[in-house]
């Protein structure tokens, strides 16, 4: 039996696992993220897949953090395997955190650290008076890799794109220079494309080096983004992501925005304190913003501040049957 709590961000899901989870004996969050990758993927299929789950279902685990500095450690989980950070999660968790008593709840804002395979976390959930109105975080080290670069993809011809870390590594590509909306209709066509793009660049051998940690050093998926397709004024851009086994983010990304600000900070486009909001295919908006630079080993890093607002859905309590025929589940 594994007893979840779900939620949303801006339309993406979220499974967090509350009990039932597999006995963990790494001795941070990282090593029980690859012990997990090597022994309990089974876990991750059983409730991330069907029948349990569906194509783009994403999930977490809580653990004890790393050390007394935190107060919660998490693993992240998807269609593919275990994602290094998620945004739209750690919105959720600090708003969970609160409801369910896991910190000592303080207004008009609530702190909440996390220890997430890519490092600590500072979240915060936000409240007017006694109701919650939503959650921000300051994100790792976030940086740009390359800028400008160009891939060959079966297709589509030359793709130009830009690399950058906000947590994980992401291709960001402009769809308006591919003539590729970003509409919910055409989420088809975008799935496909993001697909190719990163495939494309993973068989190109390039490179994805994360400064400290070999395990963070992998392309996690593309962005396409926008900025003729916003809906209105207020709006930067567009965020649309495809990750892991060809998941559409329904949220704007808070890890591929985290990127993004890395990004707009080295081009010029924003400065220290400039807010941007960044829409999602569903319409929901995550604010981005850099609070300030640091160096990251050898790399010239910002500190972005990502906020959104999670939902509740359900409680629920899963139960795996000895005979089930399909325990480790499945995808069509």
């Amino acid at each position: 039996m594994v007893q979840t709590i779900d939620m949303h961000t801006g339309g993406e899901p979220l499974r967090v696992i509350v009990s039932g989870m597999p006995p963990l004996t790494g001795e941070n969050v990282l090593q029980n993220r690859r012990q997990m990758i090597e022994q309990y993927d089974h876990f991750r299929k059983m409730l991330m897949w069907e029948p349990r789950g569906h194509a783009d279902m994403y999930g977490c685990i809580l653990l004890p953090p790393n050390d007394e500095g935190a107060d919660l450690g998490v693993i992240f989980m998807h269609n593919e395997g275990f994602s290094t950070m998620c945004g739209h999660a750690v919105i959720a968790l600090a708003r969970l955190a609160v409801e369910m008593e896991w910190v000592e709840k303080t207004l008009p804002e609530t702190k909440v650290t996390l220890d997430a395979p890519c490092g600590r976390i500072y979240a915060s959930a936000l409240y007017e008076k006694e109701k919650y109105v939503g959650s921000s975080f300051e994100c790792v080290p976030s940086f740009v890799l390359e800028i400008d670069q160009t891939i060959e993809v079966a297709g589509l011809g030359q793709v130009t794109y830009d690399l950058a870390y906000g947590g994980a590594f992401y291709a960001y590509v402009d769809s308006d220079d591919l003539g590729l909306s970003l509409e919910a209709n055409n989420h088809k066509n975008i799935i496909e494309t993001g697909r190719k793009i990163k495939n494309a660049i993973i068989a190109s051998e390039k490179k994805i080096n994360h400064p400290f940690f070999n395990d963070l050093s992998f392309l996690y998926g593309t962005i396409f983004i926008s900025k003729k397709e916003k809906s209105n004024g207020d709006i930067h851009s567009k965020n649309v992501c495809i990750f892991a086994d060809g998941e559409l983010d329904r949220s704007p990304t808070g890890s591929g925005v985290a990127g993004r600000m890395a990004l707009l900070y080295s081009k010029g486009e924003v400065s220290v304190g400039d807010k941007v909001m960044i829409e999602s295919i569903t319409g929901s908006v995550f604010g981005g913003e850099v609070i300030r630079t640091e160096k990251y080993g050898e790399v010239n890093a910002v500190i972005p501040r990502v906020e959104g607002t999670a939902y509740i859905t359900g409680n629920h309590t899963f139960i795996l049957e000895k005979d089930d025929p399909y325990q480790e589940g499945f995808l069509l």
